[in-house]
């Protein structure tokens, strides 16, 4: 008889909280998938039927991570609100929460930055879709007049290059004192206010400015 669906995430969930408490003592990378059946009370093979491999374990525990994330980018994309105000929030809200997960328990939160460290391809695409939510309110910035002459994708990759003391976790723990929303508020009123091309003036074609 199938075991029903709500005791496998039970147990899956018992199988995750065992995993933080190992990262707490062992760090992300150190512990096996021995260690955490032992730390469970379960059989290695009990566990393997949870999570097939520590990619798998890795991939659930970040859709657990992202899970707030992607209901605030999803939220404010879909918002009736100025893309002035959308584009602030769209990072300060993660800043906000990411902040609040640090202050509560600084280790477990570096850990799990290590952890996506060694399985950055499980993590890949919520980074993607991440990009793929601020190209949305980009593009809107772009069709109320914002980044006259440049394209999308050099905008996307000129901010996620100025924003990421405030929404990178690696570095935000490196920068907590800094990267605050007062200091935010003042990098994206610079994104969208002095973030153009202009023609080159030997050439004709358009080059890349950011008003001073």
């Amino acid at each position: 008889m199938p075991r029903p669906e709500i005791d496998i995430e039970a147990k899956r969930a018992e199988i995750m909280e065992a995993a933080d408490q190992l990262i707490r003592d062992k760090g992300a990378i150190s512990f096996t998938m021995t260690d955490l059946a032992n730390a469970a009370g379960m059989s290695p093979s009990n566990v393997y039927r949870f999570f097939e491999n520590k990619d798998a374990l890795a991939e659930a525990m970040a859709g657990e991570w992202f899970a707030d994330l992607l209901v605030i980018m999803e939220n404010l994309v879909a918002a009736d609100i100025p893309v002035e105000d959308k584009l602030y929030r769209f990072f300060a809200e993660r800043l906000i929460l990411k902040r609040a997960r640090y202050d509560e328990d600084p280790e477990l939160f570096a850990s799990y930055m290590e952890l996506g460290d060694e399985h950055f391809d499980v993590i890949k695409g919520y980074v993607d879709l991440a990009d793929h939510y601020m190209a949305s309110i980009l593009a809107e910035a772009m069709e109320a007049g914002y980044f006259k002459g440049l394209e999308l994708d050099a905008i996307v990759s000129l901010v996620n290059t100025m924003v990421q003391p405030f929404c990178n976790p690696n570095l935000m723990m490196q920068m907590m004192h800094l990267a605050t929303e007062e200091r935010l508020h003042v990098v994206v009123d610079t994104i969208l206010e002095g973030l153009h091309a202009r023609a080159d003036r030997k050439t004709g074609k358009p080059e890349l400015h950011i008003a001073s």
